[in-house]
Protein backbone atom coordinates (compact mmCIF):
# COMPACT_ATOMS: atom_id res chain seq x y z
CA UNK A 1 0.00 0.00 0.00
CA UNK A 2 1.59 3.25 -1.21
CA UNK A 3 0.13 6.34 0.62
CA UNK A 4 1.73 9.53 -0.22
CA UNK A 5 1.14 12.81 1.94
CA UNK A 6 1.65 16.22 0.70
CA UNK A 7 -0.13 17.81 -1.56
CA UNK A 8 -0.15 17.86 -5.71
CA UNK A 9 1.25 20.65 -7.73
CA UNK A 10 -1.60 21.47 -8.86
CA UNK A 11 -3.24 22.13 -5.59
CA UNK A 12 -0.58 24.31 -4.57
CA UNK A 13 -0.74 26.54 -7.59
CA UNK A 14 -4.56 26.66 -7.45
CA UNK A 15 -3.94 27.69 -3.60
CA UNK A 16 -1.95 30.61 -4.70
CA UNK A 17 -3.54 31.72 -7.69
CA UNK A 18 -6.64 32.23 -5.15
CA UNK A 19 -4.35 34.08 -2.44
CA UNK A 20 -2.94 36.31 -5.40
CA UNK A 21 -6.43 37.10 -6.45
CA UNK A 22 -7.34 38.32 -2.87
CA UNK A 23 -4.33 40.15 -2.46
CA UNK A 24 -4.92 42.25 -5.57
CA UNK A 25 -8.53 43.13 -5.12
CA UNK A 26 -7.12 44.33 -1.39
CA UNK A 27 -4.63 46.28 -2.85
CA UNK A 28 -6.74 47.85 -5.50
CA UNK A 29 -9.22 49.20 -2.44
CA UNK A 30 -6.73 50.07 0.19
CA UNK A 31 -4.81 52.39 -3.16
CA UNK A 32 -7.98 54.08 -3.42
CA UNK A 33 -8.86 54.80 0.67
CA UNK A 34 -5.41 56.39 0.85
CA UNK A 35 -6.28 58.49 -2.03
CA UNK A 36 -9.43 59.35 -0.55
CA UNK A 37 -7.45 60.26 2.75
CA UNK A 38 -4.79 62.40 0.47
CA UNK A 39 -8.09 64.43 -0.33
CA UNK A 40 -9.50 64.79 3.05
CA UNK A 41 -5.95 66.01 4.20
CA UNK A 42 -5.76 68.18 1.45
CA UNK A 43 -9.21 69.92 2.13
CA UNK A 44 -8.81 70.19 5.74
CA UNK A 45 -5.35 71.63 5.28
CA UNK A 46 -6.86 74.60 3.13
CA UNK A 47 -9.91 74.79 5.13
CA UNK A 48 -6.98 75.71 8.19
CA UNK A 49 -5.45 78.03 5.70
CA UNK A 50 -8.99 80.00 5.88
CA UNK A 51 -8.92 80.36 9.24
CA UNK A 52 -5.66 81.26 9.30
CA UNK A 53 -6.31 83.75 6.51
CA UNK A 54 -8.91 85.64 9.17
CA UNK A 55 -5.99 85.67 12.27
CA UNK A 56 -3.91 87.16 9.50
CA UNK A 57 -6.27 89.74 8.62
CA UNK A 58 -7.10 90.82 12.29
CA UNK A 59 -3.45 90.42 13.53
CA UNK A 60 -0.82 91.18 10.82
CA UNK A 61 -0.27 94.04 8.38
CA UNK A 62 -0.56 96.45 11.51
CA UNK A 63 -4.06 96.77 11.18
CA UNK A 64 -4.54 97.70 7.71
CA UNK A 65 -7.00 94.87 7.05
CA UNK A 66 -5.81 93.41 4.12
CA UNK A 67 -4.21 90.54 3.03
CA UNK A 68 -0.57 91.88 1.64
CA UNK A 69 1.87 89.33 2.33
CA UNK A 70 -0.36 86.46 3.32
CA UNK A 71 0.86 84.46 0.20
CA UNK A 72 3.98 84.61 1.26
CA UNK A 73 4.03 84.43 4.73
CA UNK A 74 5.30 81.09 6.25
CA UNK A 75 3.96 81.01 9.67
CA UNK A 76 0.12 81.62 9.00
CA UNK A 77 -0.30 81.64 5.03
CA UNK A 78 0.87 80.11 2.33
CA UNK A 79 4.79 80.43 1.56
CA UNK A 80 6.72 77.61 0.88
CA UNK A 81 7.63 75.86 4.00
CA UNK A 82 5.13 76.90 6.01
CA UNK A 83 3.01 74.25 7.98
CA UNK A 84 0.37 74.31 5.59
CA UNK A 85 2.43 73.95 2.48
CA UNK A 86 4.27 71.34 3.84
CA UNK A 87 1.42 69.53 4.92
CA UNK A 88 -0.27 69.59 0.99
CA UNK A 89 3.43 68.69 -0.48
CA UNK A 90 3.56 65.52 1.88
CA UNK A 91 0.59 64.28 0.03
CA UNK A 92 1.96 64.31 -3.01
CA UNK A 93 0.23 67.58 -4.20
CA UNK A 94 1.33 71.48 -4.56
CA UNK A 95 -0.22 74.35 -2.71
CA UNK A 96 -0.90 77.44 -4.82
CA UNK A 97 -1.64 80.83 -3.56
CA UNK A 98 -2.34 84.28 -5.06
CA UNK A 99 -3.36 87.50 -3.25
CA UNK A 100 -4.69 90.78 -5.12
CA UNK A 101 -1.21 92.60 -5.68
CA UNK A 102 -1.88 96.41 -5.37
CA UNK A 103 -4.82 96.18 -2.72
CA UNK A 104 -4.31 92.87 -0.62
CA UNK A 105 -7.58 92.71 -0.59
CA UNK A 106 -8.15 89.21 -1.77
CA UNK A 107 -6.74 85.67 -2.00
CA UNK A 108 -6.83 82.60 -2.89
CA UNK A 109 -5.38 79.28 -2.28
CA UNK A 110 -5.74 76.08 -4.24
CA UNK A 111 -4.58 72.16 -4.42
CA UNK A 112 -5.08 69.01 -7.16
CA UNK A 113 -6.42 66.26 -5.30
CA UNK A 114 -4.93 62.86 -5.37
CA UNK A 115 -8.10 60.52 -6.46
CA UNK A 116 -8.93 62.22 -9.69
CA UNK A 117 -5.79 63.73 -10.79
CA UNK A 118 -8.64 66.49 -12.94
CA UNK A 119 -10.08 67.68 -9.84
CA UNK A 120 -8.90 70.51 -7.30
CA UNK A 121 -10.26 71.90 -3.88
CA UNK A 122 -9.72 75.72 -3.47
CA UNK A 123 -10.58 78.16 -1.11
CA UNK A 124 -10.61 81.90 -0.67
CA UNK A 125 -11.33 85.13 0.86
CA UNK A 126 -14.62 85.63 0.46
CA UNK A 127 -15.00 82.03 2.16
CA UNK A 128 -15.85 79.85 -0.51
CA UNK A 129 -14.69 76.44 -0.25
CA UNK A 130 -15.36 74.65 -3.38
CA UNK A 131 -14.27 71.48 -5.36
CA UNK A 132 -13.51 72.05 -8.77
CA UNK A 133 -12.28 71.13 -12.42
CA UNK A 134 -10.16 74.40 -13.36
CA UNK A 135 -6.71 74.01 -12.82
CA UNK A 136 -5.29 75.86 -9.62
CA UNK A 137 -2.68 78.11 -12.13
CA UNK A 138 -6.29 79.58 -13.66
CA UNK A 139 -8.09 80.01 -10.46
CA UNK A 140 -5.79 81.18 -8.26
CA UNK A 141 -4.04 84.48 -9.95
CA UNK A 142 -3.27 87.98 -9.00
CA UNK A 143 -5.98 89.25 -11.38
CA UNK A 144 -8.73 87.45 -9.83
CA UNK A 145 -7.84 85.26 -6.68
CA UNK A 146 -10.97 83.97 -5.88
CA UNK A 147 -12.68 80.16 -7.07
CA UNK A 148 -15.10 81.14 -9.05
Amino acid sequence: MNKNKGFTIIELIVVIAIIAVLAAIVLVNVTQYIAKGRDAAIKGNLSSLATNAAVYYDDTALGNGDFVGFSADTTLGCGAGGPISAAIVATGSALVCAETTTTGVDWCGCAQLRTDQTDYFCVDSAGSKKETTTACATICTAASPNCN
